[in-house]
């Protein structure tokens, strides 16, 4: 299969984690429009969505789902969004979409993530795919001296401007044993909106995609 067949297969497979006349949490990506896409062809619709991006936004309004604001929404049943690295406890990076602060905050308000992915999405250990973080742009060039002091090598991610009008730095080189505490440090660094570290928020099952088929992963 190739990769773009592997994201419609676990898209369409998330929709078993949905419930008929539901309101869920739509995250953002390539692997995610096949899974707004699947929601689309469900016999019984969701009642509507919480979205994490003007993009998802669109693409679930133009095939009639209603799109929520969160602040009128207590609770999601679930939320589905995808990762661009997730290790065997669930833990991922998030962010290479530029939308990790919103996906962060529509887990927050999901009673499970789901999370979609391919194969080569799952490492043993996360790092190598660069550490994204969403800043205040007065913040970018301290922040990035942080990032330094913690080992790592930053790159303002060029003509990029958040849904919230925030930098994006990807932080390349890091080493994360520890996610929920480097979570938490560069929490701490004033000017950081988020960080693409989704430890606390970390998945409860994953849907991988892999020559063989849908491979389930619980945590």
């Amino acid at each position: 299969m190739t990769q773009d067949e592997l994201k419609a297969l676990v898209g369409q497979a998330a929709i078993e984690y949905v419930r008929a006349g539901s309101t869920i949490g739509v995250g953002t990506g390539s692997t995610v429009n096949c899974f707004i896409d699947a929601l689309g062809r469900m016999p019984t619709r969701i009642r509507a969505a919480v979205s994490s991006s003007q993009q998802s936004t669109a693409r679930l309004q133009a095939l009639g789902i209603e799109v929520l604001d969160p602040n009128g929404v207590q609770a999601l049943d679930v939320y589905v969004d995808g990762a661009d690295e997730i290790d065997a406890s669930g833990c991922m990076i998030k962010g290479g979409g530029a939308a990790l602060t919103r996906e962060k905050i529509v887990a927050d308000m999901s009673e499970r993530f789901v999370c979609i992915a391919d194969e080569s999405k799952f490492v043993a250990q996360l790092g190598r795919f660069p550490l994204p973080l969403e800043v205040i742009p007065m913040a970018t060039a301290q922040v990035m001296r942080h990032a330094r002091r913690l080992g790592g090598e930053p790159r303002l991610r060029e003509g990029v401007v958040t849904d919230n009008g925030g930098a994006i730095i990807d932080v390349h080189g890091l080493h994360i044993a520890d996610p929920a505490a480097m979570e938490c440090e560069i929490n701490q660094w004033p000017g950081v909106v988020g960080v693409g570290i989704f430890a606390r928020h970390r998945a409860q099952v994953c849907l991988l995609g892999t020559k063989q088929g849908v491979k389930t992963l619980t945590f």
